[in-house]
């Protein structure tokens, strides 16, 4: 079974913040990110793709970024990113 609809989770490197999004093509919109085609996120590249959820149905996946862009969504990735976060960008 295909699950087309994907919400995906970038982190900065240059603002050390969560960029939350939706897509039902990852790779697309990955390379849109990462070569600054994407308005919205283009002056804060680089990016790491740090999480991604795929689901059937694009109104739940909807949902979940809608959540993930909440308050208590941004305290559950880091909770849930907290090892990722740590290993690949220590605090000095």
């Amino acid at each position: 079974m295909k699950l087309p609809h994907c919400v995906y989770v970038l982190y900065s490197l240059q603002d050390k913040r969560f960029y939350v999004g939706y897509t039902s093509n990852l790779k697309q919109r990955l390379t849109e990110h990462f070569h600054g085609s994407s308005k919205n996120t283009s002056p804060r590249r680089p990016f790491e793709l740090i999480f991604c959820e795929y689901f059937l149905l694009k109104k739940d996946a909807l949902k979940r970024e809608g959540y993930f862009k909440t308050t208590a969504g941004k305290r559950a990735l880091n909770l849930m990113l907290k090892n990722t976060l740590n290993s690949l960008y220590p605090t000095e």
